[in-house]
């Protein structure tokens, strides 16, 4: 989350990564020399099924700590449930799913704490480690590299069609398993090869968390719209204006550095549809390139798409090709 503008920032010789950049995680630097990675979200019921619902949740929150080149350890849960409205067995399924996937990513779940809430709510604090070399922050993204994406997008106007019902089941499906879907391998990739800055595209959509990186690192964009991986469905979805109120104000925010040009409002919105554990947003070396997506694809990185190229002119802007 941006911080507020009135919310005071802590400064500290060992925080290498706090509130003032808006980054994905924190970062501290340890007395040994090893970087410790936190961070937290949570979120309510998005899917209909609770054991999808509590997989989505800790990918989610993991993918904070894979964005910045870290590895889980940890984890925190978090939960808020209308005790005398839904059952605990309900409860049970939603931990289960995200215990579940707390052991694929090889991160151990060692305690947290639940109020009685009327809205309920699941999530985690997780906390990881990256060696110092091998650290990337959204900040670092320098004239001529290119923007690689590794998941399709458009996870936000699904799960309002869900909400709506107006979802086709295999829409559906395929949306889960994007927002299921740890982002454990394009980490290893970037950790491997060396990139330049990285970030997840998860609440303020592929625009604002480019933007975020684009204005962290004094550099603009050029976004190549048909190159855009996105989830089959959500382009008729966003033409029939089943969009979440989140991509609605992430557009209006968008419109301040984002020159759009003829792009028509289903695309625009897409472009800013606020996602849920989306993929990583790289920006990546030219000579590089084609080593990163060869090694994502080899991974079984659901994506990984050449969207953009930095480029110099105007830093923080983003223009539409």
């Amino acid at each position: 989350m941006r911080p507020l503008r009135n919310h005071p920032i802590t400064l500290h010789p060992d925080l290498l990564v706090g509130l003032s950049s808006g980054d994905d995680a924190g970062v501290l630097r340890l007395p040994d020399g090893r970087l410790m990675v936190q961070t937290v979200d949570y979120f309510t019921p998005i899917v209909d099924d609770p054991g999808d619902w509590g997989r989505i949740a800790a990918a989610n929150a993991l993918s904070d700590i894979y964005a910045m080149g870290g590895t889980p350890s940890t984890a925190l849960q978090l939960i808020g449930w209308p005790r005398g409205k839904l059952s605990f067995d309900l409860l049970g399924e939603v931990i289960l799913g995200g215990v579940a996937k707390l052991e694929e990513a090889g991160c151990l779940l060692i305690g947290g704490h639940s109020i009685d809430d009327p809205e309920p709510k699941y999530g985690f604090s997780v906390t990881g480690f990256v060696e110092p070399d091998r650290l990337t922050t959204n900040a670092g993204a320098r004239p001529g590299d290119r923007l690689v994406l590794t998941k399709p997008i458009g996870t936000g106007i699904i799960s309002t069609a869900i909400k709506n019902g107006k979802a086709d089941p295999e829409v559906v499906a395929e949306a889960i398993e994007v927002m299921a879907e740890l982002n454990a391998a394009a980490a290893r990739v970037v950790a491997a090869i060396g990139v330049h800055a990285a970030t997840d595209v998860t609440g303020f959509g592929l625009l604002g968390h480019l933007g975020g990186m684009l204005a962290a690192s004094g550099v603009a964009a050029i976004v190549e719209h048909r190159a855009v991986p996105l989830i089959d469905g959500a382009r008729e979805l966003a033409e029939a204006g089943v969009v979440p109120g989140g991509t609605g104000r992430n557009l209006v925010a968008a419109e301040r550095f984002t020159e759009f040009g003829d792009l028509d409002t289903a695309d625009q919105l897409i472009l800013a549809d606020a996602q849920t554990n989306g993929g990583l947003l790289i920006a990546v070396a030219a000579s590089k390139t084609l080593e990163l997506v060869e090694a994502l694809t080899a991974e079984g990185a659901r994506a990984a798409a050449i969207v953009g190229e930095v480029v110099e002119d105007r830093p923080g802007t983003i223009g539409i090709r």
